[in-house]
């Protein structure tokens, strides 16, 4: 579990710190949630010192190939539960902030497509992190997938823009940021009520007060966004921080997202 606390830096760009434990165990093993379709929780990682837990999702396309969204750390074990399921074919950022581990996976599946998020080149270029992503990902689905998956840019922030996608099969809406839902009860108490005052918490997760507040200017475009999730009729939602959902899940997005309506 992470607990994400946003601070603004000089360059006037918000990061992410966290704190965290081992709360989604056992880590690095394929979980399912439908026919697939799997998330993997991965361990811990530091970001400016503070440690994070990671979560990604995989969906093996109806061709064979595996496509990852927001890869974790790429361990020799989990590559080769991957590789068994079919070639590893697409190495998905959906946003500007989840990318660190896709160069690894590249490294170890020299063949992967790597598909870039909005803002994210300029994100790992002022980190130092080379990475020469082959394709952007754009309003709607490439022909890779997109018999298979929907997707859409989620765009309204000053800051924050956000590929959702939508895998058709399993009914499972798959989100980054846009949503977090902190478990409270494996937190240290301070953290349950800072937790509390960014409004992140289970089981009323939701939008980061901090992102929340950088769609201020658009929120009736983000509303769009929201009903055509809404629209979709997920029966699953994956979130990459915290408790997911896996029933009323269009109520989930109606809750989560109440103040855009």
């Amino acid at each position: 579990m992470s607990l994400l606390v946003f601070i603004r830096l000089e360059n006037d760009i918000l990061y992410r710190y966290s704190f965290c434990v081992n709360y989604y165990a056992p880590l690095n093993v394929l979980k399912p949630v439908g026919k697939d379709i799997w998330i993997v929780d991965g361990p811990e990682i530091k970001f400016f010192g503070m440690p994070f837990t990671t979560r990604m999702t995989v969906i093996r396309l109806k061709n064979g190939d595996i496509f990852i969204h927001s890869p974790i750390k790429p361990e020799l074990e989990l590559v080769e539960a991957l590789k068994a399921l079919g070639p590893i074919k697409h190495l998905v950022s959906p946003n500007w902030i989840h990318y660190a581990f896709i160069a690894e996976w590249a490294n170890a599946c020299p063949s992967a497509i790597k598909w870039a998020s909005p803002n994210v080149k300029e994100r790992a270029n002022k980190k130092s992190m080379h990475i020469s992503f082959d394709h952007d990902l754009e309003t709607y689905a490439p022909d890779d997938w997109k018999s298979e998956i929907h997707q859409m840019i989620v765009e309204g922030s000053s800051i924050h823009r956000e590929v959702v996608f939508f895998h058709l099969s399993s009914k499972t809406l798959i989100l980054t940021d846009l949503i977090e839902n902190f478990e409270a009860e494996a937190l240290p108490w301070p953290l349950r009520i800072l937790v509390r005052m960014i409004g992140i918490v289970d089981p009323d997760g939701k939008m980061p007060l901090d992102m929340w507040l950088t769609f201020r200017k658009r929120r009736n475009e983000l509303r769009g966004f929201v009903e055509r999730m809404i629209a979709w009729e997920p029966k699953y939602i994956v979130l990459a921080h915290g408790r997911c959902y896996d029933h009323d899940c269009t109520h989930e997005l109606r809750r989560a997202f109440r103040k855009t309506f």
